[in-house]
């Protein structure tokens, strides 16, 4: 979930000529949201004062509209604080929630860093104090599980999840004298293998881009189709280098280091790449879409399609909603948590960035499995993640994924870059990882 920084406010995105979503919190609490009434109406809080909620997310959520219409009927305003890239937000993040103060009243928190926050419940509301202990049968039980303590606590109400797709630019595969057709792409590439062996016949047309944008986000699709734990298992202990799953998705995305581009992701290179058509393949969980359309603008469209990912399925991001302790409005923070987190918000999040509901309703219903996105040539994007998202396998991520997806960063970026051999690079980043976790 990607875009624009926006650190001072919520930017308003356009929806790719989508129609708006629109559902009323009535109608949204009819459908299992359980919504809270304000205690004094209108903008007012609890204390009789006017409220202003603060929500701080990452990359593209798809709440634009939905905020909107949140304070458009219930007189509560809300800022979006928006940062572009997960590594950024997360230390401010724990730095906020550790200091007591600085969080949003609302926050986001990425699936692979919520085993973090749960075991620092005090410093969250419990959700289950406001309606929310009736909500556990909305969601994929994977995903309701991982935000809840294992004493029942609900920490974090379940927002997209990030099933995967790999999206390819047709205008360079055509030059390339690869099939464009998006089920001919996708028979291409039934393993990981013929991925990199694709990429090699790429590369040998030569029309001046890379096959890949950089290796690092290919780390994260290749080892969530393993599902497990990758990093720790749940009593926090490293499991690197027992888990021959993770050893063998590092090898496997550092044989794509002659096809990248060098390109470290989020940043402004990055998206100059994908402006400037510098590469042909992207891993595409579905939040990954908007972050496309958004940053290569009208002159992309129909140029981007989206095929099956190798492998077969996966999961990459995905987030929750959480109220921070410190927030001064608990009560109507956790209604806008329950607003966004609704079968109706996730609906309207779909709408407008395509960001892939987490309740089974939502994920069932016509709006995403009838959904074709026009940007991509028409692309069943509805029916891609939906049916890989219901055989999703979950993968369980411990309190120190952030600081070793970091580890894993560094080290791909220094391979991919001619600084390390593989071995050197899966050493430091190993290294790193029993520092974060010691």
């Amino acid at each position: 979930m990607t875009s624009t920084p926006n650190r001072g406010g919520r930017a308003r995105r356009a929806a790719s000529g989508r129609p708006t979503f629109r559902t009323s919190l009535t109608a949204a609490a009819a459908g299992g949201a359980m919504l809270l009434a304000t205690a004094c109406g209108g903008g007012e809080g609890s204390d009789g004062g006017e409220v202003t909620l603060t929500i701080d997310t990452f990359g593209v959520m798809g709440y634009d509209a939905l905020l909107q219409q949140f304070e458009e009927e219930t007189g509560i305003a809300v800022e979006e604080r928006n940062v572009t890239d997960l590594a950024d937000y997360t230390p401010q993040l724990q730095q906020n929630i550790a200091a007591g103060s600085g969080a949003g009243d609302v926050v986001a928190i990425e699936e692979a860093n919520i085993a973090q926050f749960l075991s620092q419940p005090d410093r969250f509301v419990d959700l289950a104090e406001h309606g929310a202990e009736d909500r556990q049968g909305d969601f994929l039980e994977w995903k309701w599980e991982q935000g809840t303590t294992p004493d029942g606590k609900i920490v974090g109400l379940g927002t997209d999840i990030g099933s995967m797709g790999m999206c390819y630019d047709t205008v360079l595969f055509d030059e390339a004298g690869l099939p464009t057709e998006r089920d001919e792409v996708s028979e291409l590439w039934s393993t990981w293998d013929d991925f990199v062996s694709t990429g090699e016949e790429f590369a040998d047309a030569e029309t001046g881009a890379s096959f890949v944008s950089t290796i690092q986000p290919y780390f994260r699709a290749v080892m969530s189709q393993n599902g497990g734990a990758p990093y720790q298992d749940e009593e926090g202990d490293l499991v690197l280098e027992s888990n021959d799953d993770t050893r063998a998705a590092y090898d496997t995305v550092v044989g794509m280091s002659d096809l990248s581009a060098n390109l470290p992701i989020w940043s402004e290179e990055w998206n100059a790449g994908i402006q400037n058509n510098a590469f042909a393949t992207l891993p595409c969980p579905s939040w990954m879409l908007g972050h496309i359309e958004n940053t290569a603008g009208d002159g992309g469209a129909g140029r981007w399609d989206v095929a099956a990912v190798p492998g077969g399925g996966g999961n990459w991001g995905g987030s929750f909603l959480a109220v921070p302790e410190q927030s001064e409005h608990p009560e109507e923070a956790a209604q806008l948590a329950q607003f966004l987190t609704s079968v109706e918000g996730h609906l309207g999040a779909w709408e407008e960035a395509n960001t892939l509901p987490s309740t089974v309703e939502a994920l069932e219903s016509e709006e995403v499995t009838g959904f074709t996105r026009p940007y991509f040539n028409d692309a069943p994007v509805g029916e891609i993640y939906a049916t890989t998202a219901m055989e999703l396998e979950p993968v369980y991520y411990g309190p120190d994924t952030q600081a070793i997806d970091d580890a894993f960063r560094a080290a791909l970026e220094s391979v991919e870059q001619g600084q390390a051999d593989a071995d050197e690079g899966w050493d430091t980043a190993v290294s790193e990882a029993e520092r974060a976790a010691g």
